[in-house]
């Protein structure tokens, strides 16, 4: 690897750290937003959300003119070609943050609801994801990055049951069909930053291994090694 090069991937991951940084923050002010209906912190994660643009964009040039002006190969093009997509994944993990965070401020002005369904649980389960799967890419930890692959089916199945239970809800409650939707729509978000999440966990296992894990026999494919 030339100097340059060197010098440009280390550039390269230093901007991608602090995009991770700028989303797990706020994601996890979505969170807390969505759980005591803070309408102050939702406007601030929906304001916020310029920052994270402007940086994906940012990175995803500077991806291109490595690719352009150094034409890297093996290690350094698998690198770039993982980081360009972890990049487009945190961006869009951000703008489900952002949906989070209006539905939060929608909900904040209207009657209170008794929302169904384990929220707490499923908040918990998705910034867990997060977490691990921006630890496993700080540590080039690969067996993170499975553990967060297979924590999705999870977060999968709660949302099933959260949209079951609604509709069983609004048949029961008509009159709290708003605040049902409202809810709805976070757990689809949620479940959505669980999917994209277990994205960036994908892209980790391909960067460590050269592997591609996106096709799964009955939800997870045999060939990644067993988490406890």
């Amino acid at each position: 690897m030339s100097y340059n090069l060197h010098r440009e991937i280390e550039t390269l991951k230093k901007s991608l750290l602090t995009l991770c940084t700028l989303v797990e923050e706020s994601v996890q002010k979505a969170i807390v937003a969505c759980l005591s209906l803070d309408d102050k912190l939702a406007q601030a994660v929906v304001d916020d959300d310029d920052e994270i643009d402007r940086c994906e964009v940012e990175m995803e040039e500077e991806c291109l003119k490595i690719l352009a002006l150094h034409q890297p190969v093996a290690t350094d093009l698998r690198y770039i070609v993982a980081a360009m997509k972890i990049n487009n994944d945190l961006e869009r993990i951000g703008d489900s943050a952002v949906n989070i965070a209006e539905r939060v401020l929608y909900m904040s002005r209207r009657p209170l609801v008794r929302l169904p369904g384990d929220l707490m649980t499923m908040t918990e389960t998705v910034r867990l994801m997060l977490r691990k799967c921006l630890d496993a890419f700080v540590t080039m930890d690969v067996h993170l990055a499975y553990e967060v692959w297979y924590m999705d089916d999870t977060v999968d199945e709660t949302h099933r049951n959260n949209y079951k239970t609604v509709q069983d809800r609004v048949y029961e409650c008509p009159e709290d069909i708003d605040g049902l939707i409202n809810f709805l729509s976070v757990s689809r978000n949620l479940e959505r930053i669980a999917d994209l999440t277990t994205n960036i966990a994908e892209d980790i296992i391909y960067l460590l291994e050269g592997k591609v894990v996106r096709h799964r026999i009955n939800g997870k494919t045999r060939s990644g090694p067993t988490v406890p």
